[in-house]
Formats: C-alpha cells, sequence, structure tokens
C-alpha cells in the first residue's frame, strides 16, 4: 500500500511539473476577424471569426456579448462545418431512380430553376392548393409564408409553429415574455427551477450561466428527465421519470397544489381565464363554450353584484368555483371550477398514479407545501 501511495505521488509531482505549451488562445489565428452571432441553435450567442485568406479558421465565444459572455459549446465551435464539410451540397440534386431509392445525380442551378417553374407553375394553374409548403428552421417564416399566399395555397407551415412559437406563447402568458422555446426563467430572483426535459445541446450557454447564479444563491433545481444528465447532476433532485408519463406526474403535482389549496388564484384571475364563466349544457350546442353578452364579451360572475358580468371589467370581484344560473336561464361555471372537478379526481392523486409517488411531493417547492 505504501509503494503505491507512493508511486501515486510521484506521478501526480511529475504531472505537475510538466511544461505545457503556452498557447495564445486569446490571439487571431488568421489575418482578420469578425464580430457575429452564432446560428447553430436559436439561443444566438456572440461569436468572434478568424479569417485567413478569406476562409474561415477558427470560432471563438466574444466574452463581451450579453448572452454567453464568451462561451461557446460544442455545436458552436462545429459551425465551421457550416462552410466547409465534405458532405454539404455543392449543387441541387435530381432524383433520377425510383422513390427511396436515394439515386441522384448533380444538376445546374438554370435547369433546376426550369423544373421549379415548370413543376410549380403546372400545380398553380390547376388549383394552388395542391402545394403544401413546408419549410425547416430558416428563421425567414415571414417572407416564406408570404411566398406561400402569393401563390394562393393555404398549406403551408414551418418549424416555428410546432416547436417554438407555442413555448413563446406559453411563456408570455406565464410568465410576461419568452426567448424563443426556452421561455425566460428569472435567474436573478428564482427560487425554485424545475428542468423538464432540458435539451442540453439546446440554448446550453445561457443555462449554464443561469444555473450557476442559481446555485452560488442556493435556489432548489428539480430535474425531470429520463435521463441524468449533467443538469440533472447539478440539480438538487434528479427525478427519473418513465418516458410517456410525463403528463400524469403533471396532473398530479396539479393535484397536490388543489388538494392543499396551494393555487395563486389572484394571479390566474389576473392574467388567465379562469374566472371566466363556461356554459354548462349536456347534449346541447353551446356546452362547454365560454357565455358572453350581446356584444360578444366574456362573462364571469361577479360576487358583489351577485350577477354575470363583463369578465374583463377591472372593478369586479370574480368567482372562480361555484355554479351560476345566466339570465337567459343556462347554467355555467368558471373555467377554474373546471380545472379543479378534473383534477381533483383521486384517480390523479400520487399514490395512484404511480407506486414511486414521493417525488411528486419532494418535488414541491418548500413553500408551496401545507
Amino acid at each position: 500500500m505504501d509503494a503505491d501511495r507512493k508511486a501515486l505521488q510521484g506521478w501526480m509531482h511529475a504531472l505537475m511539473t510538466v511544461q505545457h505549451a503556452n498557447l495564445k488562445l486569446n490571439e487571431p489565428v488568421g489575418d482578420e476577424v469578425k464580430t457575429t452571432t452564432c446560428y447553430m441553435c436559436a439561443c444566438r450567442c456572440g461569436i468572434k471569426v478568424h479569417l485567413k485568406d478569406g476562409r474561415v479558421r477558427y470560432i471563438q465565444g466574444n466574452r463581451e456579448h450579453p448572452v454567453n459572455k464568451g462561451v461557446l459549446c460544442a455545436k458552436g465551435s462545429a459551425g465551421i462545418m457550416q462552410h466547409y464539410s465534405p458532405a454539404r451540397l455543392r449543387k441541387p440534386l435530381l432524383r433520377v431512380g425510383d422513390r427511396g431509392a436515394g439515386e441522384f445525380r448533380e444538376i445546374e442551378w438554370d435547369e433546376a430553376m426550369a423544373l421549379a417553374t415548370q413543376w410549380l407553375g403546372d400545380a398553380r394553374a390547376k388549383d394552388p392548393d395542391r402545394l403544401a409548403f413546408f419549410t425547416g428552421r430558416d428563421q425567414s417564416q415571414a417572407l416564406t409564408g408570404w411566398w406561400a399566399q402569393q401563390f394562393g395555397t393555404v398549406n403551408y407551415a414551418a418549424h416555428g409553429g410546432f416547436c417554438s412559437v407555442n413555448m413563446a406563447a406559453g411563456g408570455l402568458y406565464t410568465l410576461g415574455g419568452s426567448f424563443w422555446e426556452f421561455g425566460e426563467p428569472d435567474w436573478e430572483h428564482t427560487q425554485y427551477l424545475m428542468l423538464w426535459g432540458v435539451a442540453e445541446d439546446h440554448d446550453s450557454n445561457p443555462i449554464k450561466l443561469g444555473l450557476g447564479k442559481l446555485k452560488a444563491r442556493g435556489a432548489k433545481i428539480v430535474a425531470v428527465n429520463p435521463v441524468r444528465t449533467g443538469y440533472g447532476a447539478i440539480a438538487d433532485e434528479w427525478i427519473g421519470i418513465r418516458p410517456g408519463t410525463d403528463g400524469l406526474f403533471a396532473f398530479a403535482l396539479i393535484h397536490e397544489l388543489l388538494r392543499s389549496d396551494r393555487i395563486d388564484l389572484d394571479y390566474l384571475v389576473r392574467y388567465a381565464n379562469a374566472h371566466w364563466l363556461v356554459i354548462r349544457n349536456p347534449g346541447g350546442a353551446d356546452d362547454g363554450l365560454f357565455a358572453r353578452d350581446a356584444d360578444g364579451r366574456p362573462l364571469c360572475f361577479d360576487r358583489r353584484a351577485n350577477a354575470a358580468v363583463d369578465a374583463n371589467a377591472v372593478d369586479v370581484a370574480p368567482a372562480v368555483v361555484g355554479e351560476y344560473a345566466l339570465r337567459d336561464g343556462r347554467r355555467a361555471v368558471p373555467a377554474f371550477q373546471l380545472v379543479a372537478e378534473r383534477y381533483l379526481d383521486p384517480k390523479f392523486a400520487p399514490e395512484a398514479v404511480s407506486s414511486s409517488w414521493r417525488p411528486v411531493r419532494r418535488a414541491w417547492p418548500t413553500w408551496a407545501r401545507p
């Protein structure tokens, strides 16, 4: 044992005394440096691109940029391959074999434009809606959508409608802002952060910087992910949820918050439609629709006036539970009442959702517990 310890000490001493190369990492490696933003994901980190003879030689994080403060992830560093990857297409490809056979030949741009003009012209002459125009994450959706409208087709969409736009809308309504699909965490004041299925290769630099702030302040971090990733490793608690059970876990959390009366109703009334009246008319065409007045304004039940009034008025005391009669005799309940009825069902209790139900209650922030 002593011999092993001495050998280890000797190895460590040798390692500490090795003369490492004196690399000047922050000096230009070319003849020009351009300042721009990274395009390898949507967080748009600041970068400095080193050029030599007009070609990209090195990509470096920009320490003066507010998003990443000089940090650059592996995806950003690999951005050079967007220009020089051997697999990059150099010319348009025309399929020459059967569909799915993977047989193509290179053609010139003039030929490609002529073919596209012919195919699109034929489709537009017969029925513009024959064209289904879908684009990837090119972030030019205003342009591509405008083009599709000019062509005349209603069948167009892009990546944003499936991913980032709906998440950003949710962030706007719940947090007051959203940076693409990454939300807008309040890194300066947050006491409790739940990372729910966060992909570490997306928006990685701002999240890493933000997590560092939370850890320094002692905020609690809970990671919900089937895989214990790097974020899960630094979290105060990792919940290794089974794939496909995310919804049940969320329902169980809602159940517990309702059961313990830990819902901020004032917030829901102010920023959501928890108090809007929903018509209860089983079998009727209006069942489940919002109750509205003659001018189309949504209604709520004012506890002071003891009547249904404009839900957007500022001087009301809206009810969020109960069933009420409208002037025309129909029955209606606040939207929050429907949520409570659904998720207070015992089938959403943690014990019913999973045999390993304890993480549901452990996941609560301390200040949200009864």
